[in-house]
């Protein structure tokens, strides 16, 4: 699979990754969970996202008895949904168990929406007190923004702090509606911050008869893009075989094969970025 920089965090990442939702923020999923993510590091994933708000702690879980062994062997990235310093440190200190590690490699504020969000974090006992503190203590090596509401509150958000990475939402679909692709990801370019794709499937909305109608376009759109690597939530070990061969024989597209499928979206580019602000 090929690596790309991830920003200015001298890893290497595999241009897919494990997200921690699907099957893996499900309860009772135990077996079918922890064989996707087995087979994803045995695949070559080398970046797993998480948070502690998916499945109130059961995807880090998961993900964490599988970090007792292999730990080593991933980047390794959650969130705190919490806007203040206290609430950040006790979902810190939870991950951290569940995970069955003693630091992360990303922390990451969490979907993040509005300028309220931003006030709040940047308050003085807000969660970016928390994260400087972790990062300072060696609990965390590196700090992130994340969120695919609105790319305007998300630019001030890098514009306010030099976070090491951003997660957006980015697909086919994008362009019609607050577009992150043109409202944010030149600036994170231009910063050198690492910028992970999520949203890529729309959690399979992006496909329709007479729109898309496959992964591969899904994911070789967003991988045209300057991104680092795309974050995927696998439901089955089929749909993580079927997405790491795209990614292994990924080709760029065209500006012209990227606009045939942005006017595919068209019609129902509303579902297809339903996470989003409308204006």
């Amino acid at each position: 699979m090929p690596t790309r920089p991830l920003g200015k965090m001298g890893h290497q990442v595999k241009i897919f990754s494990l997200g921690g939702q699907a099957t893996l923020e499900q309860a009772n999923r135990d077996d079918e969970a922890e064989a996707i993510i087995q087979r994803a590091i045995d695949l070559g994933v080398n970046y797993i996202d998480t948070a502690a708000a998916y499945g109130r702690g059961v995807s880090e879980t998961y993900i964490g008895k599988v970090m007792k062994d292999r730990r080593k062997e991933v980047f390794l990235a959650s969130k705190t949904n919490d806007r203040t310093y206290d609430g950040s440190m006790r979902l810190l200190e939870r991950s951290l168990k569940n995970l069955q590690t003693d630091h992360l490699d990303l922390w990451q504020n969490h979907n993040v929406r509005t300028q309220e969000d931003l006030d709040k974090m940047f308050a003085k006992e807000g969660s970016m007190k928390a994260m400087a503190k972790a990062r300072d203590e060696k609990i965390v090596r590196f700090l992130g923004i994340s969120g695919h509401y609105s790319p305007f509150v998300l630019k001030k958000g890098i514009e306010q702090y030099p976070f090491d990475s951003i997660l957006m939402a980015l697909n086919a679909a994008d362009k019609h509606n607050a577009s992150f692709i043109d409202n944010l990801l030149p600036a994170a370019v231009e910063k050198g911050i690492a910028i992970v794709g999520m949203k890529i499937p729309a959690r399979g909305r992006i496909f329709k008869e007479g729109g898309l109608t496959s992964m591969e376009q899904a994911m070789r759109y967003v991988l045209t893009l300057p991104v680092s690597t795309v974050i995927v939530g696998i439901s089955t070990l089929k749909e993580l075989e079927e997405d790491v061969r795209i990614a292994e024989n990924f080709k760029p597209m065209t500006a012209e094969e990227m606009a045939h499928l942005e006017e595919l979206t068209k019609p129902y580019f509303s579902d297809a970025s339903w996470f989003k602000e409308k204006w």
